[in-house]
């Protein structure tokens, strides 16, 4: 033990800690900072109390405890005991406590003074998970508040001590050297069309080959290719072993303690044995360069697991892993070019996690504003606001960010707020135990087998033998005894048979989850909260109706099933019936220039039941057929022939008041209240619609609009003619030309003067002019037209100068006996 070179600076240490509370200590892998520091504090004479001992995973808390128990001469549960959500060995004697940073969140939450605990040590805390941030945020606030004699310290392995030390208030910081062993390091790539557990069972033979002696731990992304792995180096000589926190702790042990029989070990690991773990007897490395972590997918709402590169600093934590003891060598399945591609760290959790839980234990803590607190990184505002709307909807927090007495019942479980949610309120149907269950099976992988049913899943878990699956029910019998008596009723109440009681538990956990089967194969389904999931199509699941869905993987769009259990109709009103509501919709139907008025009855984003709805909501008929109106053009409208010359001689005059563009930006104005009453577009008065556009133009733009576009043309003869603005060449005028005699000029309209079109006809109306030149007409074509004119109407008047002529729509006779 004298060798640890932790031991070097253990004076100092206990010095900046006689003088301070806090202090920083940064110590390589191999130091000895996590078995040798916690126990040198016991004898300070500060040290009155219990030191707790802050370890980022269950595995690594059992193990430091037994170590430091065993140096010590003692077994675990004497004067060192540990605390796991598994497993726990402790007693009225324990004075150095090993605990994982989740349990001692509820420990300083349930006593902020921490009373009878002198220090508190964060081990790894360069890790950054979110426990180990909130978990200091709350220390160092106890201690500003409550306990200035408590004694923080931070063990980083890495060299991002100045920053702990500037949020502890400038604490010293204590550096240590590491235990360097020399080691090799071999890039041997891979071949990246190959599956990953090909390619490591090949590394792990060939290094078991060129390396005479030592063990060989390797690192893979997941139990799966673990599982994978272990089947392809059956026959290897060596003991093979797995180890990954879903293992029961026995198989733990065994594989990180020396082979019993004096075999060669090879360790299958997840990232799990990066730190905080001296695994004994091991001097070489397989790393495959992957790692799976949990990411949080903010537009889905889930947090998945990715399969993505590791980063360089985990690659060097697992490098050092063959060189702790003594030399060793590390095969990587990379190019050396390739390292620097990495990320250079894993981003802390706070700034990519469900901050749902961190929210709700601040509002335990009575801090509404995470900000508030001191934090390395603080929470990000979007992630902030995203978890409080989810505690809103849970009732866990009221409209002002205040915890309710719900959300204390939620807060004070182990669990996320969503499956505390489901305990408590699954307590009060009745179904308290199985909500446990179902929340033991959502935390521990791997119990009850892969099925995607979680019914099926939790069936054969009750059936299971060993100590795992014996520890995950003992465990849901403790959650389930955390409801109070009185939250617990009589089963017989609740609709449906006990096949549903998993999905009814998963269902409040999830209610945006809740999904109906929207393809005849199942393999498409939609959810209350408006996404879509895929399932198997094989999955016996896949011929229910509705789903209560757990897990979920994959982008938003469409993120397959994991888990799930069936549920009934019935079952979903009889959790959401107040959630249930009622909408009528009219659209407008462009065939008919009607609408379509529809009812529904909806859950989120699910459609219950639809039909006709006979009487819809006036107002909104008249909005949908306006709106049918913007969206397909004001053609749409029953215009009277009136109606549509006003605007063509508005347009032409320059009046932008009935415009098309006008009209539909005022269309909400003048259009709804012409539109009371009416079914379809049809059904208007067009007498309304005409004097609506008399009123829109008003009585001073109207005068304008006589002025400068004349509805009709006034001929010498007193006879009134129709202009039509819209004529191909431009205004235009169809009349006899006998009622322009005595006429010199040509007619003009515009404020521009602009010639009318006159179309002359005979008496009888045949056409026998048109022109732009009245008085070029009479003195050119006129001579010809007045001659043929007076063979085919001999009876009426053709003066050889017509300009000089009085207009006349008669006959000579009949001219001759008005003018008598």
């Amino acid at each position: 033990m004298t060798a640890l070179p932790i031991y070097a600076v253990l004076p100092d240490l206990l010095a900046a800690l006689r003088n301070g509370s806090n202090a920083v200590l940064v110590a390589p892998p191999g130091a000895g900072k996590t078995t040798a520091v916690a126990p040198a504090l016991l004898d300070e004479p500060w040290c009155t109390g219990q030191v707790l001992l802050l370890s980022p995973r269950r595995l690594a808390a059992r193990a430091a405890a037994e170590r430091i128990a065993e140096l010590l001469g003692e077994e675990p549960g004497g004067r060192v005991g540990y605390a796991t959500r598994m497993d726990s060995k402790m007693s009225a004697r324990t004075r150095l406590l090993v605990l994982t940073e989740g349990i001692f969140v509820r420990r300083i939450q349930d006593d902020p003074e921490l009373a009878g605990v002198s220090a508190v040590l964060f081990d790894e805390v360069h890790e950054r998970s979110l426990d180990s941030d909130f978990g200091l945020a709350l220390a160092l606030d106890a201690q500003g508040a409550l306990r200035p004699d408590l004694r923080i310290l931070p063990m980083s392995a890495t060299l991002d001590g100045a920053r702990f030390a500037d949020l502890l208030g400038g604490a010293p910081v204590i550096e240590s050297e590491g235990r360097i062993q020399p080691l090799d390091l071999h890039h041997i790539g891979r071949a990246s069309e190959k599956r990953i557990e090909d390619e490591m069972a090949a590394a792990i033979r060939r290094a078991l080959g060129e390396e005479a002696e030592g063990d060989l731990l390797a690192f893979l992304p997941g139990v799966a290719e673990i599982e994978r792995t272990a089947e392809r180096i059956e026959g290897a000589a060596a003991e093979v072993h797995r180890l990954h926190g879903s293992l029961d702790p026995a198989a733990q042990r065994a594989a990180i303690r020396p082979s019993r029989a004096g075999r060669r070990k090879v360790i299958l690991a997840t990232s799990i044995a990066e730190t905080s773990l001296t695994i004994d007897g091991v001097r070489i490395v397989v790393d495959s360069g992957l790692a799976r972590r949990p990411r949080y997918d903010r537009a889905a709402g889930v947090t998945r697991l990715v399969t993505e590169r590791a980063s360089q600093a985990s690659a060097t934590q697992r490098a050092g892993r063959a060189a702790r003891q003594r030399p060793g060598v590390a095969y990587r399945l990379w190019e050396a070019a390739a390292t620097a591609g990495m990320p250079p760290f894993d981003p802390p959790e706070i700034l990519e996690s469900d901050l749902s839980s961190l929210l709700l234990d601040c509002a335990l803590w009575g801090v509404s504003d995470p900000a508030s607190l001191r934090w390395l990184d603080p929470p990000p505002a979007p992630a902030v606001t995203e978890a409080r709307k989810r505690l809103t909807l849970l009732d866990a927090l009221d409209e002002d960010g205040r915890i309710t007495a719900h959300g204390k019942a939620l807060a004070k479980l182990p669990l996320s707020p969503r499956l505390a949610h489901m305990l408590v309120r699954a307590g009060k149907r009745g179904l308290g135990d199985v909500a446990a269950d179902v929340a033991v099976l959502l935390g521990e992988r791997g119990i009850g087998g892969q099925d995607t049913d979680l019914t099926l899943r939790r069936q054969r878990w009750r059936r299971e033998s060993g100590k795992r699956a014996e520890a995950a029910r003992a465990m849901a019998r403790r959650w389930a005894r955390l409801i109070s008596p009185s939250e617990t009723g009589s089963r017989q109440a609740l609709p449906g048979s006990a096949d549903h009681h998993v999905g009814l538990c998963l269902a409040l956990a999830f209610p945006d989850r809740v999904a109906k089967r929207r393809s005849s194969d199942g393999a498409d389904w939609a959810s209350v909260g408006g996404r879509g999931f895929r399932l198997d199509p094989l999955s016996p699941l896949a011929r229910e109706e509705w789903l209560a869905v757990g897990e979920v993987q994959g982008s938003a769009a469409g993120a397959r099933i994991l888990s799930a259990a069936p549920l009934s109709e019935a079952d979903i009103l009889t959790l959401f019936g107040h959630r249930v509501t009622e909408h009528r919709s009219v659209r407008f139907r462009a065939a008919n220039g009607g609408v379509e008025a529809l009812r529904e009855r909806r859950l989120g984003a699910v459609r219950l039941s639809s039909g006709s709805d006979d009487r819809p909501d006036p107002e909104a008929v008249v909005a949908a057929l306006t709106d049918g109106v913007r969206q397909g053009g004001l053609s749409l409208l029953p215009w009277s022939d009136a109606a549509r010359s006003l605007r063509i001689r508005a347009a032409f005059a320059g009046i932008d008041a009935l415009s098309d563009p006008m009209l539909i930006e005022t269309l909400d104005d003048w259009l709804p209240p012409l539109l009371q009453g009416k079914r379809r577009l049809s059904d208007m008065d067009r007498s309304q619609l005409s004097g609506m556009l008399e009123g829109l133009i008003g009585w001073d733009a109207k005068q304008q609009l006589d002025r400068l576009a004349p509805p009709d043309f006034r001929s010498p003869a007193g006879s009134a003619h129709a202009i039509d603005y819209a004529a191909e060449g431009g205004p235009r005028v169809e009349l006899r030309v006998q009622a322009l005699f005595g006429l010199a000029t040509h007619p003009t309209v515009g404020s521009a003067r602009i010639p009318l079109v006159l179309s002359l006809t005979s008496p009888a109306g045949r056409p026998i002019q048109t022109t732009r030149d009245l008085p070029g007409f009479w003195a050119g074509n006129w001579r010809d037209v007045a001659k043929e004119m007076r063979g085919r109407y001999p009876r009426h008047p053709w003066p050889d100068d017509p300009a000089a002529a009085s207009a006349t729509l008669r006959t000579k006779k009949a001219d001759a006996r008005a003018k008598s």
